[in-house]
């Protein structure tokens, strides 16, 4: 039987997006807006180098390289990034945050021009009514900020990302006269923030519809990107809602780190872009990247995180196991693979490993005495480990699999 016979994909029935054609690209926020997060930790500027490489390795397009206005620690981290991709030609563009006002802007300059590495400021401001309300602003407040910023930053050699804070929940009229304000004063990009993650993937497919409509309006050559939050747990499917109705990029974090509960995750976008056929840059060093960003922000990733957690291709599962053995045993990696999991744990670099637990069968005990060098079809050894497995409350460490067997052997002797 073919591949292609084994597996009915209703996700790639007619009438379906058509990913394999679709080409967005990604901006990695990990060392700006994921920073962000109360919990984290700053990493040294060697880590966040070392992090930059595996962007690089993963076919990440851009790197938001932080906000150097922030202070002198900040300034110093982004010069060294930009410096980075400038001195080893890293094929990834690099973009600094700025809040809409020169002082920001300034210090975004000071880095292109002392590295000579062209950086696209991404400039922000908030432009709902709540937040308007919050802050005492009117929108001819925002809209001279905005030509002001804008200005300032072209002045100073830079391209220019246009960010309007919590644009989902922005009233189409004031939208429309920023993105126009913004695109006459020279911004090529404009980004859509979901900055609480308010939206559902309905309202993100109605704003990035209004938005392309605003953009083809003004006939220039504007690029739009979407950052999205998870307040709700709609950050992935609302990426992808963007991605379908044709934005240009998507930003997102290693392991969804970000303000409060955090941003799309990065790793989690780059699987299921890979295996709906957009991204075909190999993402073996996925396992990396997302280990690198635990251990320098000090974060840990939950045993049941999807494709990087420890249980993500682990099962103790009787029925599971069995399936997967019988894959093993006809000698086909793809079918061992894919039997009982969704994504193939080989295209990040890792395998099915089989555990012996409570809901263990016999096949389960079996296998995995064969794989740790002992004999599988030991009968007497098997209902040992089978028999204290069902009395147990946990999967058996190999610790006690291996003590049980020493019991077992002693008693023989």
């Amino acid at each position: 039987m073919s591949q292609d016979e084994l597996i009915y994909d209703w996700n790639a029935l007619p009438g379906s997006h058509d990913y394999a054609a679709t080409r967005v690209e990604l901006d990695d926020e990990t060392l700006r807006d994921g920073l962000q997060n109360p919990s984290v930790k700053d990493p040294p500027i060697g880590k966040k180098i070392e992090l930059l490489h595996l962007m690089v390795d993963l076919g990440i397009h851009a790197v938001d390289i932080g906000l150097p206005g922030a202070g002198p620690r900040a300034y110093e981290a982004c010069l060294a990034l930009a410096r980075e991709i400038a001195d080893c030609e890293l094929p990834i563009e690099a973009n600094a945050a700025a809040r809409t006002v020169k002082a920001d802007i300034e210090p975004v300059a000071r880095v292109q021009q002392a590295t000579g590495l062209n950086i696209e400021v991404a400039t922000f401001i908030g432009s709902s009514p709540i937040r308007q309300y919050a802050e005492n602003w009117d929108v001819d407040q925002i809209l001279s900020s905005t030509r002001d910023a804008i200005g300032f930053a072209i002045g100073e050699g830079l391209d220019v990302m246009y960010v309007t804070e919590d644009t989902t929940r922005s009233r189409p009229r004031t939208l429309a006269r920023l993105f126009s304000a913004a695109v006459e004063a020279g911004a090529r990009r404009i980004c859509l923030a979901d900055t609480v993650g308010h939206s559902t993937p309905h309202g993100v497919r109605r704003l990035v519809r209004f938005a392309k409509d605003i953009v083809a309006g003004t006939g220039e050559s504007v690029k739009i990107d979407w950052h999205g939050h998870r307040d709700r747990g709609f950050g992935l499917a609302n990426a992808l809602a963007a991605i379908e109705e044709g934005v240009d990029r998507v930003h997102a974090t290693a392991l969804g780190i970000g303000e409060r509960i955090g941003n799309v995750e990065m790793d989690l976008l780059l699987v299921n872009l890979h295996l709906l056929g957009t991204h075909d840059h190999p993402i073996d060093r996925l396992s990396d990247y997302c280990r690198l960003t635990a251990e320098m922000c000090g974060v840990e990733v939950p045993h049941n995180y999807p494709v990087i957690g420890d249980d993500a291709f682990r099962t103790g599962t009787g029925v599971h196991a069995a399936a997967i053995i019988k894959a093993m045993q006809k000698g086909d990696g793809w079918l061992e693979d894919r039997v009982y999991s969704g994504v193939p744990a080989s295209i990040v670099g890792r395998r099915q490993t089989i555990e012996i637990s409570p809901v263990s069968g016999l096949s389960n005990v079996r296998f995995w005495l064969s794989q740790h060098g002992y004999d599988g079809g030991d009968e007497a050894l098997c209902e040992a480990l089978f028999g204290l497995a069902k009395k147990c409350d946990h999967t058996l460490s190999q610790e006690e699999i291996e003590a049980e067997i020493a019991r077992v052997e002693a008693a023989r002797a």
